[in-house]
């Protein structure tokens, strides 16, 4: 009797502990999105700097409003971790590609994308644990570099 329940409640617990699929895939489709993740990333940026606005604003109140400021907390740690999920997910994985050290002008361009996009996960990072604006003017900075180094100069032709 333990045994036939026992396939039941292993298969119920394997789906209810699944991770969930996010994309983009590793297939490879060659679908890509590059400049959407641009945007993308932008975003979560823009949201990250209103939400550190909110946080220090709510925090000064002299009622605290903590139901709010814990619910701007979780919104800019969960942004920075989309920052950082797109970042290694989409770029780092899929979109930058890796050079021979041979190939000096290729090996030159992989190695600036990659620190660029290392120093972005760093930002995120810290993005999470402040409310220092600082952080998120050096992540904007970050991805306007990240930009002209993935696509070259001349990049405006790619935005929207």
């Amino acid at each position: 009797m333990k045994s036939i329940l026992a396939i039941p409640i292993t298969l119920f617990m394997s789906l209810l502990l699944a991770h969930p699929a996010f994309p983009h895939c590793e297939i490879p489709c060659g679908i890509y999105g590059d400049e959407m993740r641009f945007d993308m990333i932008d975003e979560h940026i823009t949201t990250i700097e209103k939400a550190m606005n909110q946080i220090t604003e709510l925090s000064k109140a002299g009622d605290k409003n903590y139901n709010q400021l814990v619910r701007w907390i979780g919104n800019k740690e969960d942004h920075a971790k989309e920052v950082q999920h797109i970042v290694y997910q989409y770029f780092m994985t899929q979109r930058v590609k890796s050079a021979d050290e041979k190939d000096a002008e290729n090996y030159k361009k992989y190695v600036k994308q990659i620190t660029l996009l290392h120093q972005m996960l760093v930002y995120a990072m810290k993005a999470k644990q402040t409310t220092n604006l600082e952080n998120v003017a050096r992540l904007r900075s970050l991805l306007e570099e990240f930009r002209i180094a993935y696509f070259g100069p001349g990049y405006e032709k790619h935005v929207h």
